[in-house]
């Protein structure tokens, strides 16, 4: 057995190492989103490097490709938030303007379509392998959870509120098909992630609240 498949069980259900590591630093990179921490995108790229090596123990090549997104998203994460951080300067947080959202959501429709067709196509999903129409609900899924995934992470990089939302979209989703998937420590935070999001997107909206009401009191 090599590094990548070594784990534990628990309750008769093994546990990668990979995977347990990978969605602690997931988990971190949460926390220190809520915080507007630059810190979130060098762990969520090491993060992503250890879960692209459990997804690929586990044979979901979807997953796997997501883990690599998040690693170049993460480069331009890291890129966007030290622009705005410069001189010491707090990283400003807005919500999405009309446009930004109609573009946001057009994406998550077409990108899902368009990813779906690919994953069925080349097979890319786990979801293939299950029987119809069963699997075309996994493949879907799958193709969903991608996209939302590169949307919200996205959306995060140029600090707009409605990134939470987002993420609280995609959870819905990838919590159950971690679970069927296998990854029980993935399903688990998954779950966690869902509460942290609700408090990241609570505090970063109160934040930007709190500046604009603010900002005409010291124009005066």
């Amino acid at each position: 057995m090599n590094w990548a498949e070594a784990g534990f069980e628990i309750l008769g259900t093994k546990v990668l190492w990979t995977d347990l590591i990978g969605n602690l630093a997931a988990l971190s990179t949460v926390l220190l989103a809520i915080r507007k921490s630059i810190w979130t995108w060098p762990v969520q790229f090491a993060g992503s490097i250890l879960l692209l090596v459990a997804s690929i123990s586990a044979h979901i090549t979807g997953n796997a490709l997501k883990q690599v997104m998040f690693a170049a998203l993460a480069v331009y994460g890291w890129w966007r938030w030290s622009r705005g951080t410069q001189n010491g300067q707090d990283l400003p947080v807005r919500p999405a303007t009309g446009r930004e959202r109609l573009a946001l959501a057009g994406v998550m429709v077409a990108g899902t379509a368009l990813v779906g067709v690919l994953f069925f196509a080349a097979e890319l999903s786990w979801g293939v392998h299950a029987p119809l129409p069963q699997g075309y609900f996994l493949v879907a899924a799958d193709a969903y959870i991608f996209v939302g995934s590169a949307v919200a992470t996205w959306a995060q990089g140029r600090a707009l509120v409605d990134f939470w939302l987002i993420w609280i979209a995609v959870d819905l989703v990838g919590v159950p098909l971690a679970f069927s998937s296998g990854l029980v420590v993935s399903g688990t935070v998954y779950g966690i992630f869902f509460v942290l999001v609700l408090i990241g997107f609570f505090n970063w909206l109160k934040e930007y609240r709190s500046r604009t009401v603010l900002v005409p009191k010291e124009a005066v």
